[in-house]
């Protein structure tokens, strides 16, 4: 019966939603680019745009109908005659969908063969990624159902901060232990090689389109327009500010740091966005950029984890956080509207962890065992497995390199 109240602004709603995110695709693209070295700047854009385009292969044939149980196999006259709805809510997960491998590249970015990760962002939005999104938001295997009976509530993730990121973020950590850290990033006798972002207004220019991206991802997850929440909006604000005020202070002024606060903040309040009190917001978000800084510079600096964009740190962690920050401000006692249990958020945030990470192990150790995931030496010291962006001049390379 709810499919009667849907209207022709419901419609649009949704699609200007699926429109926005979409648009964070090139925001991933710019903080890529900005960050990796120069050499490696056109593999980053290629990279981000063809992983779209095989997110929804992937995502219309088979993880769509992992998900929700729906499929477009029908002849194209009924699918004209189907709700218009329908159609661009298919448009509008999609773009959440495809987050994922956007996410990964940054972590593999600079050492990992193209088709190979094209084949991985097939099976993870095809398999893995609609595995979650289907138990945390499409009731399937009954989970959800178990988690209310047992602590009161669901596990409550309102617009992905561990359907979407958390889930990102560890596949990303998983392949990029697997594939190994750049040659010449760390040194026999302990030391590390400094790979400094090749533009920092590139960087700049990703981290401020998703940011503006980010209010369609968290608004209009409510996906129907009378359901619009001017909470969601104020809260996506305040943890942004929490994030960027956090990674200011705490990194010190790095401009690295500095853009990617933001994000760091919007990835954690996903969850709670409307749920929390604006004060809980801001400190999900100053929270969750202080554990960017300290985190990325962890795993850089003493692990040797060679996550070129902090993608674990960013999406893995933050988001973690983000769907155990809903358990917790989002409780009454802390000024949020309740209707969460922190019991829920803790277990069903640990679940999407393991999916992930199971999925990924699965995912691209057999990739790695059948083709390799890395460049060779010569491809990685020219810069990327692109024809087009090969480097022959000796002099530019050592310049780059």
């Amino acid at each position: 019966m709810e499919s009667l109240k849907i209207t022709s602004a419901d419609v649009l709603f949704v699609l200007l939603g699926a429109i926005m995110i979409l648009a964070m695709h090139a925001g991933f693209a710019f903080l890529e680019l900005g960050t990796v070295r120069k050499k490696n700047q056109v593999n980053a854009l290629v990279k981000i745009m063809v992983d779209f385009a095989v997110s929804t292969i992937a995502y219309f044939f088979i993880g769509y109908g992992i998900a929700y149980g729906v499929n477009f196999f029908a002849g194209a006259e009924t699918l004209a005659q189907k709700n218009g709805y329908d159609l661009v809510k298919f448009f509008f997960l999609l773009t959440f969908a495809a987050a994922i491998p956007a996410i990964v590249s940054g972590g593999i970015a600079e050492r990992a063969k193209f088709n190979p990760q094209l084949a991985a962002t097939f099976l993870l939005v095809g398999f893995v990624y609609p595995f979650f999104e289907g138990i945390a938001w499409n009731q399937a295997f009954g989970i959800q159902a178990w988690l209310k009976a047992s602590f009161g509530e669901e596990f409550h993730d309102f617009a992905g901060s561990v359907v979407v990121h958390a889930v990102g973020g560890w596949v990303g950590l998983v392949a990029v232990v697997l594939l190994g850290a750049r040659r010449g990033r760390y040194n026999k006798d302990g030391g590390i090689s400094a790979h400094p972002p090749s533009s920092i207004p590139f960087l700049a220019l990703g981290a401020w389109i998703l940011t503006v991206g980010w209010f369609g991802f968290n608004v209009m997850s409510a996906q129907m327009l009378d359901k619009i929440s001017g909470l969601v909006a104020l809260n996506s604000l305040m943890a942004m500010v929490g994030g960027t005020l956090a990674a200011f202070i705490v990194g010190r002024n790095d401009p690295g740091f500095v853009h990617n606060g933001p994000l760091a903040g919007l990835v954690a309040v996903c969850a709670g966005s409307d749920l929390m009190h604006p004060l809980g917001a801001l400190m999900t978000g100053a929270v969750a950029g202080a554990l960017f800084v300290y985190l990325f510079t962890l795993t850089q600096n003493r692990w040797k984890i060679d996550d070129v964009l902090g993608v674990w740190p960013l999406h893995g962690l933050c988001g973690a956080w983000g769907g155990i920050a809903a358990g917790i401000f989002g409780m009454k006692a802390l000024g949020g509207l309740g209707g969460v249990a922190f019991m829920s958020q803790l277990l069903g945030t640990l679940m999407g962890i393991a999916v992930a990470v199971i999925g990924s192990f699965i995912v691209y150790g057999t990739l790695k065992k059948l083709f390799g995931l890395r460049l060779d030496a010569e491809e990685e010291y020219n810069g990327a497995d692109l024809s087009v962006h090969k480097i022959t001049s000796t002099a530019e390379r050592e310049t780059l390199w």
